[in-house]
């Protein structure tokens, strides 16, 4: 395997640890990042060594979502490209960013062509036959809940934050498994608010199976992936394909493709474009306080009203 720079890989006692190592940046996603992450997943997956997966970020929190310090600011064309794609390519920066100018007409297959991408890469961790911990602490917001929703188990701090604030503007949850993982109703009072949940409410909603103290959640954590790592590998392949089997089945493939393309719908609204040209204009950092502030719930905070 070549280089990679936004991960950080290793593997021990059965089991595989993939680290998101942007911590300067909250982990945020970028193009290369994504294919880092998919290319290690394939990697662990076929390692007859490896059990067990465990994902998790480096610094103060595990995800905040795209880079969207780099991408907003910068009209969505500041990541560099992955595989050096010829001009006019759906992934070539500039034209990420000449498909989000509003001066210019939208073209949502081409937005979907890059989109569909990312999710291609959060869904290496449902795909693989590996088994997937999600380890959580800090920050799980926007995009990077869909890494935690992607994973088979979700073991996160008490005290941490865990949403998709986006749905307030700018944004659809691409991987479409909200629902999937708490229920419909449970679904909408988050995405209908871009409210999020605290730890100990995940657990208490469904979505994560443990919230333990955050001095506990490394110990927690490995002593899960360590039970889990007892298993056969093919036990382990044929629970998880069973189980999958009926996400599958329910449809997520149709509701995927529905919410990749009403993210870019969301992206190309005038709501969405006037957030952009804050963004651009104040930062985007200072363009999030001020669509959080009136919520209550800016910065790490989970209120709810």
């Amino acid at each position: 395997m070549s280089e990679i720079r936004t991960i950080r890989y290793s593997v021990a006692d059965g089991i595989g640890r993939i680290v998101l190592d942007r911590p300067a940046r909250g982990n945020g996603l970028t193009p290369l990042l994504l294919h880092e992450l998919e290319t290690t997943v394939e990697r662990a997956d076929l390692d007859p060594a490896v059990r067990v997966i465990v994902l998790s970020g480096a610094g103060s929190g595990f995800c905040g979502g795209y880079d969207l310090v780099e991408a907003a600011e910068q009209r969505a064309g500041g990541s560099e490209a992955v595989g050096a794609p010829p001009p006019g390519a759906p992934t070539e920066p500039a034209a990420i960013a000449a498909n989000h100018d509003p001066a210019r007409p939208w073209d949502p297959m081409a937005d979907h062509a890059m989109m569909r991408r990312n999710v291609r890469a959060f869904m290496s961790l449902f795909h693989a036959q590996t088994p997937v911990i999600c380890k959580v602490h800090g920050f799980c917001v926007a995009g990077g809940s869909d890494l935690a929703l992607c994973s088979d188990l979700l073991v996160i701090a008490a005290d941490a934050k865990i949403g998709y604030p986006p749905a307030r503007v700018w944004g659809v949850p691409t991987t479409a498994l909200w629902a999937e993982r708490i229920g419909a109703q449970r679904a909408k009072r988050l995405l209908f608010t871009g409210d999020c949940l605290s730890g100990t409410e995940a657990v208490e909603w469904g979505l994560a199976i443990e919230a333990p103290p955050a001095a506990e959640l490394d110990a927690r954590v490995d002593a899960l992936a360590a039970r889990v790592a007892r298993m056969p590998a093919n036990q382990l392949a044929l629970m998880k394909l069973l189980v999958n089997q009926q996400t599958l089945a329910g449809g997520l493939p149709a509701t995927q493709l529905i919410g990749t393309v009403f993210d870019g719908i969301a992206r190309h609204t005038a709501e969405g474009h006037a957030f952009q040209q804050r963004a651009a204009d104040a930062g985007f950092r200072a363009a999030v306080r001020e669509r959080d502030e009136p919520f209550g719930d800016a910065g790490l905070a989970t209120f709810k009203g």
